[in-house]
């Protein structure tokens, strides 16, 4: 099992063609290293698409997840807006399956208005 301590989402689209190298090298220009036990997020423009970049320690995994339908809850990108985002699990979780990950902490109690 590779054991992932950190998540980054990428808050910028990527072009689903690219391969691992090509994704290390867009984690090192946005981070600065790609760090072991990290896993990098990134989506397509029409968020259809997400690839995981993890690295174990040894090397990286690339995993790839596409929707049949509907679309993943990406970040938008805002002027001086962070280029990546740190995901807690239960984000993570929540981001692939394709539900609002950004509305966890509300959609966990359920209140009388």
């Amino acid at each position: 099992m590779i054991r992932i301590d950190a998540m980054w989402l990428a808050v910028e689209p990527i072009d689903m063609r690219a391969g691992p190298e090509r994704l290390l090298a867009r984690v090192v220009q946005v981070f600065g290293a790609v760090q072991a036990h990290h896993g990098y997020l990134f989506a397509n423009a029409r968020g259809t698409r997400i690839k995981l970049l993890v690295h174990d320690g040894f090397g990286v995994w690339c995993e790839a997840r596409g929707l049949n339908a509907g679309r993943f809850t990406w970040a938008g990108v805002a002027s001086g807006a962070p280029v990546g985002l740190a995901l807690g699990r239960a984000q993570f979780d929540a981001l692939v399956l394709g539900r609002p990950w950004q509305r966890l902490p509300e959609m966990q109690c359920i209140t009388r208005a």
